[in-house]
C-alpha cells in the first residue's frame, strides 16, 4: 500500500503488541467474569466504600475517548485514499457518538464505581488509537455486502434493545422487570448479541488481528454478562419464558 500520502507509517510491531493483549486480555476477563460479574448496573454495591459517579456521567467519560481519539488521529492524517477504511473508521466513531453523546444521556442506570469507569476509560484510549492507526495506516479493506450487513444490523439490534431496555422503567424506578420484544423474545441478552454480531461484521470487513482482538475481547466481557443477566431474570422472575436462551438465539 503507497503511505506517501499520510503522516505516519504503520507501526506493525505496536498493533501486533496491543492485538495480542487485548485477545489475553478477553481470556483471562472471561475466565474472572464466568465465575463473578463485573461490578457494576445491577451488580453493583452502593453501600460499599467505592467512590460512585452517576451513570450519565460515567458512561460519557468512559466511552468518549474511543470517539476523541481515532477523530484526532484522522484530523493529524495527511491521506485521501482508502475509502473503505474510512468509512470503518467513520462507523466505529458513530458507534462510540452514539454511547457516549446519545445513550449516556438516556440511561437510567445506577451509580458507576469510579474505578471500573477510569479502566474503562483506559481501554477505549487504548483501543481507539489501535482501531483508528490501524485502518489509518496499516489496513487494506475487504469489503462485503455480509460484512456491511453483520455491522449495520447488529448496531441496531444493539440501539433497539437498549430502548427496550430504558422502556421497562418508569421515572424513579430502580426495580427489574423481564424485557419483551425484538431479539428479547430468544435471547436475554439482546443488547450484548447486537454488539457481538456489529464487531464481528467489523472484524470480517476488514479482516485483521485488531478488529477481530476487538471483536474477540467483546464476546468475552459481554458474553459472560449476559449469562449472569439469563440467571439472574430465572432466578428473580417466576414467570420468565424457559425457552429464552443467554446471548445466541436458539444455542445458548
Amino acid at each position: 500500500m503507497d503511505r506517501s500520502s499520510t503522516s505516519m507509517q504503520c507501526q506493525e510491531l505496536l498493533v501486533q503488541g496491543l492485538s495480542l493483549a487485548m485477545i489475553f486480555g478477553g481470556v483471562l476477563h472471561f475466565i474472572c467474569l464466568m465465575k463473578s460479574h463485573a461490578a457494576y448496573g445491577r451488580y453493583v454495591d452502593t453501600s460499599g466504600s467505592s467512590m460512585m459517579v452517576p451513570a450519565r456521567l460515567a458512561w460519557f467519560l468512559q466511552e468518549l475517548p474511543a470517539l476523541l481519539v481515532p477523530l484526532l488521529l484522522m484530523l493529524i492524517t495527511d491521506g485521501n485514499d482508502g475509502i473503505g477504511r474510512h468509512l470503518m473508521l467513520w462507523t466505529f466513531c458513530l458507534h462510540y457518538f452514539q454511547r457516549s453523546c446519545i445513550y449516556s444521556l438516556l440511561t437510567k442506570g445506577r451509580p458507576y464505581p469510579l474505578n471500573i469507569m477510569l479502566l474503562g476509560m483506559v481501554f477505549c484510549s487504548i483501543n481507539g488509537f489501535l482501531q483508528a492507526h490501524y485502518l489509518l495506516h496499516c489496513a487494506t479493506y475487504h469489503n462485503t455486502w455480509f460484512s456491511d450487513a453483520c455491522l449495520l444490523a447488529g448496531m441496531g439490534i444493539n440501539i433497539h434493545s437498549d430502548h427496550i431496555l430504558r422502556s421497562l422503567r418508569k421515572p424513579g424506578e430502580i426495580s427489574y422487570k423481564i424485557p419483551r420484544g425484538g431479539l428479547f423474545e430468544y435471547v436475554s441478552g439482546a443488547n450484548f448479541f447486537g454488539e457481538i454480531v456489529e464487531w464481528l461484521g467489523y472484524a470480517v470487513a476488514t479482516w485483521s488481528l485488531p478488529t477481530f482482538a476487538f471483536a474477540f475481547f467483546t464476546i468475552c466481557f459481554i458474553g459472560p454478562r449476559a449469562y449472569h443477566h439469563h440467571r439472574f431474570y430465572k432466578e428473580k422472575f417466576k414467570d420468565f419464558p424457559r425457552s429464552r436462551k443467554s446471548l445466541i438465539p436458539f444455542i445458548f
